[in-house]
């Protein structure tokens, strides 16, 4: 579905990526984990078309080369920055109608199964979104970014600053997605979330791939997780 390949990236002068490798398959969660500042954020920026890259993106066989942020959208791909951006002058349910492609026809999500996953959007669903919790908002930036029924959802640390229930919330959430047939690029610090809920794992160190591998396989890797990892 998403074949990356020596992948470089930059901010300016300031060469960030460092021939980053590696595809996400259909239906497949694939964890990006590292420390802060190891390259995982800047990965999905590339990705979206919101930052310098060099090298080749290609999204089920098409090249992403030269494609501005909304036309790489509009191919099916979904971005959840870690931002949490939000409207916040807009209702919740406005906010999701803003997420919503076209009229919304033989799309795999509705504004029932996005209340269904949190039915606290649907108890907030006519207040603004700036008055939200944190923890809410990231919720309702999850279920906008379904709403334009992506095949593949990037996430960046969904998980960040959120009660131990919520947490839980989103790993069950990342899982519905995932039976929908929807794949998703995780982008997280915590090993415990994406240890249980990924198919894959990546490290990132220093703006390269150090690690490929299961999640078991990571579990075992001593060395991997002390030298690159927040454990």
């Amino acid at each position: 579905m998403l074949h990356i390949n020596n992948l470089h990236a930059y901010y300016g002068k300031s060469h960030v990526l460092h021939g980053v490798s590696f595809d996400v398959q259909p239906g497949e969660i694939v964890a990006l984990l590292g420390r802060n500042g190891s390259g995982r954020s800047t990965t999905a920026k590339a990705i979206m078309g919101l930052v310098d890259w060099e090298g080749t993106l290609q999204w089920k066989g098409q090249n992403l080369n030269g494609k501005k942020a909304y036309e790489i959208a509009h191919l099916g791909l979904g971005y959840v920055p870690e931002s949490r951006d939000v409207f916040p002058n807009l209702t919740v349910h406005q906010n999701l109608l803003l997420g919503q492609k076209g009229s919304g026809k033989g799309s795999r999500w509705s504004f029932d199964d996005m209340y269904a996953l949190f039915p606290r959007l649907h108890e907030r669903r006519n207040i603004e979104a700036g008055v939200m919790s944190g923890g809410e908002q990231q919720m309702l930036t999850l279920c906008r970014t379904l709403m334009g029924d992506p095949d593949l959802i990037i996430i960046d640390e969904p998980t960040e600053g959120l009660a131990p229930k919520i947490v839980e919330l989103v790993g069950q959430y990342l899982k519905t997605i995932k039976e929908r047939g929807i794949s998703v690029l995780l982008i997280e610090q915590k090993l415990t979330i994406a240890m249980d809920i990924s198919d894959r794992a990546l490290v990132m160190g220093h703006g390269s791939i150090v690690f490929q591998g299961t999640p078991d396989s990571l579990r075992a890797d001593n060395y991997v997780r002390k030298e690159w990892l927040e454990v």
